[in-house]
């Protein structure tokens, strides 16, 4: 089996599991240009193309401003171009200066990240979707899974699936499956560009450190990974609804 084939039939494999998609969905897809959400962003496109379910996509790139977190727009357009979908580009920023009224200043990629979900739960809701789908794979869900084990005393992750309570929205992780290397491997085959500047922060955050203790962890065991997997989805931390 190829890559390709093995990413295809583990993406139709988590759409089917966890109810991913349903007739009649407007999804809006998370596009920051690496190599995760363009991998989504052509599955689902492709996926749109069968006869059932009958769902719509749409796409959206945030810009930020005062992050030297760079992704050449033009090459985002001519790819969804080619699939067919149309992109929505919005340029925003975060406040980086520390405030006085926090005692513990909020990190720049949490910022970061929270002002860009702010921005995809806003356009969504304008564009009438009523989904989100986001580009974390495998890896993604079990380092979040160790990471709140550690930090916040926690068994929990970033679900495949997550209805929201405040809006009419859900969140979908159609990737959940997948491993990232694959991904990477799939990435380099197509030939998806790489993105003009990397961010900043993203070498100095808890998350590579976990990163490093998961392959230490499947170096132990090879079937570590299955074990968390397994482990998550015994308690019931994978869909949220």
């Amino acid at each position: 089996m190829t890559v390709a084939e093995r990413i295809q039939r583990r993406f139709g494999r988590a759409v089917g599991q966890y109810g991913l998609i349903d007739d009649g969905d407007r999804i809006l897809v998370g596009l920051s240009g690496g190599k995760d959400s363009l991998c989504l962003l052509e599955l689902l496109a492709r996926r749109s193309r069968i006869q059932r379910p009958q769902f719509t996509v749409e796409v959206l790139h945030v810009r930020m401003e005062n992050i030297h977190y760079e992704t050449d727009t033009t090459y985002l357009q001519d790819f969804c171009q080619r699939l067919d979908v149309p992109l929505h580009i919005i340029t925003t920023s975060i406040n980086l200066q520390p405030s006085s009224l926090h005692h513990h200043p909020k990190p720049p990629c949490f910022l970061c990240s929270w002002q860009r979900r702010k921005q995809l739960f806003n356009v969504a809701q304008q564009l009438n979707c009523n989904k989100i789908a986001l580009g974390h794979h495998q890896d993604d869900i079990i380092h979040t899974a160790l990471m709140n084990l550690t930090f916040q005393g926690q068994f929990s992750t970033m679900p495949a699936l997550l209805r929201m309570k405040k809006m009419p929205l859900t969140v979908i992780r159609p990737l959940c499956l997948v491993e990232e290397a694959d991904i990477r491997t799939y990435a380099e085959e197509q030939g998806y560009e790489k993105q003009l500047k990397q961010c900043p922060y993203e070498h100095v955050t808890n998350r590579t450190d976990i990163q490093d203790i998961f392959d230490r962890m499947q170096q132990l065991n090879p079937e570590a990974r299955y074990s968390v997997w397994n482990a998550l989805e015994a308690a019931g931390k994978l869909t949220e609804y």
